[in-house]
């Protein structure tokens, strides 16, 4: 089980996090993700919660201008490197931020934030972060957020009430007027374990689109 110690900082709890291994995610863009961006004209997005940078690296490859951020400097210093090998380095800004200081400043096109959950007890005011960076968005930008919406049998958090998709935006407490809700809805992902179990699990998948009148 991974969770943080007494008194560890946000940052230190990530970065022991991604210390256990030299790869901590498949490098794989988010499945969701390309569903939403592979028809969207290329712009500026931003990444939140971006981790060793494979979501950014997809975008930029398509064209993207993309700024990623991460509290980890372990995963940042990962993201940087493999973006210098693959060539992609001018196109993606990787930010090493704590969100709860502030998102980037924008105008985006694009924000995606992709199991952008925190543990407790790290303090981090999700909702705050996420309208933020919604409003950072252009009239006519998307707005992705993918939760976790259940757990497998072998997560330690697999009694956990995960909020459902509504809960989520209501949060956010966004104008109803300014934001039309593209995609909202729970999702089936099929997942392996770390002994090859198979399971299925849900993934709250939103999509908004900030109307160009707003």
């Amino acid at each position: 089980m991974h969770t943080p110690e007494p008194g560890e900082a946000a940052p230190d709890f990530w970065d022991r996090l991604y210390r256990r291994s030299d790869r901590i995610w498949s490098g794989n863009v988010n499945a969701r993700l390309a569903e939403v961006a592979v028809d969207l004209p290329p712009g500026r997005a931003l990444d939140l919660g971006c981790g060793e940078g494979g979501d950014a690296m997809w975008l930029a490859e398509r064209g993207w201008q993309v700024v990623a951020t991460d509290i980890s400097p372990v995963a940042i210093e990962r993201a940087r490197e493999d973006a210098r090998a693959r060539g992609l380095a001018e196109r993606i800004e990787f930010v090493r931020t704590d969100l709860a200081d502030g998102v980037p400043a924008g105008p985006f096109d694009l924000v995606s934030a992709h199991y952008f959950h925190v543990p407790e007890p790290l303090a981090l005011n999700r909702s705050a972060v996420l309208r933020a960076a919604a409003e950072a968005l252009r009239p006519g930008g998307h707005l992705l957020i993918v939760d976790h919406g259940s757990a497998p049998s072998w997560s330690e958090h697999h009694d956990y009430p995960f909020p459902g998709a509504d809960e989520v935006l209501d949060s956010l407490d966004l104008d109803v007027a300014q934001w039309q809700r593209v995609r909202v809805e729970a999702v089936d992902r099929d997942v392996a374990g770390p002994d090859g179990q198979k399971a299925s699990v849900k993934d709250n998948v939103m999509l908004l689109r900030r109307r160009s009148d707003s």
